[in-house]
């Protein structure tokens, strides 16, 4: 009888004590994505064709910018203020490459964002320097060196050379497309290379990298140049999208991909989190804002809203560690 009972109360037991074990913050976080969800399916226009186009395409612009930051987030060195540089710069780059042909353009713009933010990287890592101080540097040179060089004007496509990049697969958005590759080609970097893991380890336990004889800066150098190159594939699209280059492309992005990482559950400190969550986060971001707008809201409420959202998502996260 008794192992009968044993028996029979034991899922019962089981479910409790998984229950009692999730983080009161992890409910937390359901019952926001939850209420959002019901708020967004309520909202008149949310699920036409054309706000769904446009909710995904805004989306991939940022997300793809916020796949990279999540790799300078991991490595432990919390945000670069220059992703959104990086993508104007590299919008200025690609349209003045296309004379060179659109594939050679495409792999330029690459090279540069990832040589642009690689540098960066090996500054901090090398150096041992503060990296928000480092990223704002950079963003004050990579603005002022290319303004200077443009002389404050964009470059626009006077061809259909860059057509390709703003092709849609029927109804799918081109740039959803180029999102979700980028998050295949981020999440496989994480999970099955050498890169990748020592990146992780980098951000979640520098004493182990140094004991086991790797030099730090030469991944963090990596996690910069690899964010650089999604950062680029953004700034190709948008160049893309809107036929031209210029240097008010990409402003305000790196809030947004630090907000979609942040959101998506990746840690501040780094050594915790993925790819795939951070497009998450930047599909819950793309869906407030699109649910906000909908419903009449100012950008000033907007960005009230997102702030707020960050904030309680950092209070989450430093009640964890506690």
């Amino acid at each position: 009888m008794s192992e009968q009972l044993s028996v029979e109360t034991g899922p019962t037991n089981s479910v409790s004590r998984f229950l009692r074990d999730v983080p009161p913050a992890d409910y937390l976080r359901a019952a926001i994505v939850l209420a959002l969800a019901v708020f967004a399916l309520v909202t008149p226009g949310f699920l036409s064709v054309p706000s769904m186009r446009s909710l995904l395409s805004a989306m991939s612009f940022v997300g793809c910018v916020a796949v990279g930051m999540t790799f300078i987030t991991l490595s432990g060195n919390i945000m670069s203020f220059s992703l959104g540089a990086s993508v104007a710069a590299s919008t200025v780059v690609f349209v003045a490459s296309l004379q060179f042909g659109t594939w050679v353009a495409f792999a330029l713009t690459l090279a540069f964002g990832a040589a642009l933010n690689g540098l960066q990287g090996w500054i901090i890592g090398y150096f041992r320097a503060n990296p928000i101080i480092v990223s704002m540097a950079a963003l004050s040179l990579i603005i002022g060196i290319m303004s200077t060089i443009t002389g404050g004007r964009g470059l626009y496509i006077t061809t259909a050379d860059a057509a390709i990049f703003k092709e849609n697969l029927g109804p799918v958005p081109g740039p959803l497309i180029a999102l979700i590759c980028c998050a295949a080609a981020g999440q496989a970097i994480l999970s099955f290379t050498r890169v990748g893991r020592t990146i992780l380890l980098s951000g979640s336990n520098q004493a182990a990298l140094l004991a086991s004889g790797t030099e730090p800066w030469k991944f963090t150098s990596w996690a910069y140049a690899i964010a650089g190159v999604f950062t680029s594939v953004s700034a190709v699209l948008i160049a893309s999208r809107y036929g031209s280059g210029d240097l008010q492309h990409g402003a305000g992005f790196e809030y947004g991909a630090i907000s979609a990482v942040l959101v998506g559950g990746t840690l501040i400190h780094g050594g915790s989190g993925s790819v795939i969550r951070t497009v998450l986060g930047a599909l819950l971001i793309a869906i407030l804002q699109a649910v906000l707008v909908l419903r009449g809201f100012s950008t000033e409420i907007q960005q009230l809203a997102l702030g707020l959202v960050v904030l309680l998502v950092i209070i989450l996260q430093w009640k964890g560690r506690r």
